[in-house]
Parts: C-alpha cells; sequence; structure tokens
C-alpha cells in the first residue's frame, strides 16, 4: 500500500472518530461511523489473500448492520420526541436497539463472532487499531447516552462477556484470537460500569487503550503470532519478553500492576450499588481471563533461564517499531498500584 493511500485512510480514520465524538446529532454521529468503518476495510484486505477477504467482509457486514440498527434507533427515538439529539434518548425502543447496536459495533458478547475472526485474518498493526482506535467512536456514543441506556441489558452482556471472553480464550494458540478475547473480557467490565458510573468508564477505557496498545506494540516487535512464536521469543529478544510478560500479567488484573485498578474499583462500586451477584460474577470471571494470560507468560518466559541458541535473530526479519510510541504506552501498563487510593 502506498505512503499516499495509507495516510488518506489514516486520516479518515481519525477524521470518522472526531466527527461521531464531537457530534450532537445523530446523522453526524452515523456519518463519522461510516467513515471508519469504509477507511478500514481496505487496511484489512490489503494483504490480497483469501483470509484477509473474508475477515473484510465479516467486519464491513457487521458494522454496516450496527450503523443501520444505529440509524433505525435514532429515527424511531426522533419520530416518538421529535428531536435528533444523541443525549435526549428517551424512547425504550429506541435505547434498547442503540444498546444492540452498540454492543454489535464494539464485539461485546453476545455479538462478539466477528472479532476473533477479523482479527486472525488481518495483520497485528491493522489488529491494533481494530482494538484500540476503532473502540473510541462507539464507546463516545455509550459515554453520552449512558444516562438512558437500559442497566439490566448491559449488565447482563458484560457478565456474558466476561465469562465468555476467558473461557472461549483457554484454548486458544493465536496471540490475536487470545488479544480478541481479551478485548471482549475488558469491554464486559467497561459495560457492567457503564449506567453506575460513565467516569469509571473513561478511566478503564483509558488504562485499556495503554495496556492494549503496549501488548500488540510488543507483539509486533518480537514478531510473534502464536505461543510457539513467544515461546522463542525470550532467546532473541529477553528484556523485550519480560516487559511482554508483564504487561500480559497487567492485562490479566494481577496486582499490584495496573490493570488490577479498574477492576478493584469496579467491583467496589458495583457492591456500593447493591449489585453483589454481577460483582461476583465478574471476579470469578477474571479468574479464567488471567489462566491463559499467565500461560502465555509462562510459555514467553520459561526459556528466559537456559538460553541455548547461538543466534542472535530469527530467520524473519525484524520489523521495525515506533518506538516513541511503545516509551510513552509501556509505563502507563505498567504503573503500580499505590496510585490507586488518589484516583479513590
Amino acid at each position: 500500500m502506498s505512503p499516499t493511500t495509507t495516510t488518506i485512510l489514516i486520516s479518515s480514520l481519525a477524521t470518522g472518530t472526531i466527527i461521531t465524538a464531537s457530534s450532537h446529532h445523530w446523522l453526524m454521529a452515523w456519518a463519522g461511523l461510516e467513515m471508519n468503518t469504509l477507511a478500514i476495510i481496505p487496511m484489512i484486505s490489503k494483504q490480497h489473500h483469501p483470509r484477509a477477504t473474508e475477515a473484510a467482509t465479516k467486519y464491513f457486514l457487521t458494522q454496516a448492520a450496527a450503523s443501520a440498527t444505529i440509524l433505525f434507533s435514532s429515527t424511531t427515538n426522533a419520530w416518538q420526541t421529535g428531536t435528533w439529539d444523541i443525549i435526549n434518548m428517551t424512547s425504550p425502543t429506541a435505547n434498547m436497539l442503540l444498546t444492540v447496536a452498540l454492543a454489535m459495533k464494539l464485539g461485546l458478547a453476545p455479538m462478539h463472532f466477528w472479532l476473533p475472526e477479523v482479527l486472525q485474518g488481518s495483520t497485528i498493526k491493522t489488529a491494533l487499531i481494530i482494538t484500540t482506535w476503532q473502540k473510541l467512536a462507539p464507546m463516545t456514543l455509550i459515554f453520552m447516552t449512558s444516562n438512558t441506556l437500559p442497566t439490566t441489558a448491559l449488565l447482563t452482556m458484560a457478565m456474558i462477556s466476561t465469562l465468555l471472553g476467558g473461557w472461549a480464550g483457554l484454548n486458544q494458540t493465536q496471540t490475536r484470537k487470545i488479544m480478541a478475547y481479551s478485548s471482549i473480557a475488558h469491554l464486559g467490565w467497561m459495560a457492567a460500569i457503564t449506567t453506575i458510573m460513565p467516569n469509571l468508564l473513561a478511566l478503564n477505557l483509558m488504562l485499556y487503550l495503554f495496556m492494549t496498545t503496549s501488548m500488540f506494540y510488543m507483539l509486533i516487535l518480537l514478531n510473534s503470532k502464536n505461543i510457539k512464536d513467544m515461546a522463542t521469543s525470550p532467546t532473541t529478544s529477553p528484556t523485550t519478553t519480560t516487559l511482554a510478560m508483564l504487561t500480559l500479567l497487567s492485562l490479566g488484573g494481577l496486582p499490584p500492576l495496573t490493570g488490577f485498578m479498574p477492576k478493584w474499583l469496579i467491583i467496589e462500586e458495583l457492591t456500593t450499588q447493591n449489585f453483589t451477584t454481577t460483582a461476583t460474577i465478574l471476579a470469578l470471571s477474571a479468574l479464567l481471563s488471567l489462566f491463559f494470560y499467565l500461560r502465555l507468560s509462562y510459555s514467553s518466559t520459561i526459556t528466559l533461564a537456559p538460553n541455548t541458541t547461538t543466534t542472535k535473530h530469527k530467520w524473519r526479519f525484524k520489523p521495525t517499531i515506533n518506538t516513541t510510541l511503545l516509551t510513552t504506552t509501556l509505563p502507563t501498563s505498567l504503573l503500580m498500584l499505590p496510585i490507586t487510593p488518589m484516583i479513590c
């Protein structure tokens, strides 16, 4: 893909997200979402491989259906209330349709089936964009409509997402699919707190973006597409592999790393609001997610001590990486827990 084409697509991605985040009219928000979708499709299918074409088709059909549902939801609300403002979603039917559409956009269970397959058919860099930047526009809409979205539906999808994200990730060997189910589980935690404390949703989203970006960039640096590649990476990049292990443990929510902080605050708030059953299920589902994070961390560090290889490089060329972005996101991903009382 030529630099001009890449620049146009990246600019379109940024513009679409900015349009959606800054709009107050549903038609403008829908236009921004459509711009996002149309810009990411060529990036997914640029490999000219049947798997990439399949992933691009699945992504397009899913996102088009979600955008049409959002448009139908906003039309229903405008028909009943006479306004197209995003913050004035007062129709229960429209709110339920909007919740389903945004869950499909994000990949929340049970509308999650497209996400692992699309990530597996994409390159690691494109998968990074899908799991981070492409979540911003739908999350902005969720944040703006959080006061009117149905709490019961969101809590149900949150519990299903966290359980499924942990359970389905147990038998995965591809790092992109593991990160896909990790994304589903983290989105479940965000959905659980959406209508209760939107500020905590924003904190969780910010930390998720930092941790996921750091993890994907280290996967690019290590050129690791599956667990086998992670197992051989300590022989060539022991320092990066150790940092990848810590980032994985942070994603799993292991104290005293950063990923434990939003989970702790969400469970505390759910318990305060008497959603004890939801908090218990979320806490138990975190153990499932932590298991496959620990397995991946173990596979990547088991060969750190017995370094038997005499070569310094893999047979593949090492990819270039934007180290500036990595050095800015990695410290945030590995912050220690003592800053939590200041946030509370």
